[in-house]
């Protein structure tokens, strides 16, 4: 279920920093920020999925957004933290881990302070933003979770076939 940016009942945002952009998820899908804490990798899984964690009890992926955007991971600091982000994937609701440089705030954005994703020059592809949000400092990209941090079992699959696929052409 994506939330339409222009509701009424969306208007705060927990930001965070990736890299030198400010992203934001909508604050009733930011479940909990923790502390960085190693991450367990998983064989065979996308390159910008960085493993799991135990989250009491519970496994969780963990998604480093700079290398879902084609760039580079930073590197972990003391202020990096892993957001709980909930989002629905088939029906079911779900929690995800989402690699921050940094916090930086609960931003208050009404309907009129955010924009269409602009087609141009956010390096996301714009079916992943709900919208372009004016804050204080600047503007965030507001992020689409359930697109952004679900589409990966597709990309998954393509990337399987595709090395199927280049392994039986040299065989031939």
């Amino acid at each position: 279920m994506t939330v339409d940016p222009s509701s009424s009942q969306q208007s705060q945002y927990l930001t965070f920093m990736v890299g030198d952009v400010e992203y934001g998820v909508g604050i009733l899908r930011a479940k909990e920020i923790i502390e960085y804490v190693p991450i367990t990798r998983v064989p065979n899984a996308p390159e910008f999925v960085r493993g799991v964690i135990n989250l009491r009890g519970r496994v969780v992926a963990v998604v480093d957004l700079a290398v879902r955007f084609g760039r580079v991971s930073a590197e972990v600091t003391r202020r990096s933290c892993i957001v709980i982000v909930e989002l629905e994937r088939d029906g079911v609701r779900d929690v995800i881990g989402v690699i921050a440089d940094r916090v930086m705030q609960v931003a208050e954005l009404p309907p009129d302070a955010i924009e269409p994703a602009p087609a141009f020059g956010t390096g996301v592809r714009t079916d992943w933003l709900l919208g372009l949000g004016r804050a204080e400092n600047g503007f965030v990209l507001l992020l689409d979770t359930d697109r952004v941090l679900t589409e990966w079992d597709a990309v998954a699959q393509l990337e399987s076939t595709a090395e199927t696929t280049a392994a039986d052409m040299a065989v031939a």
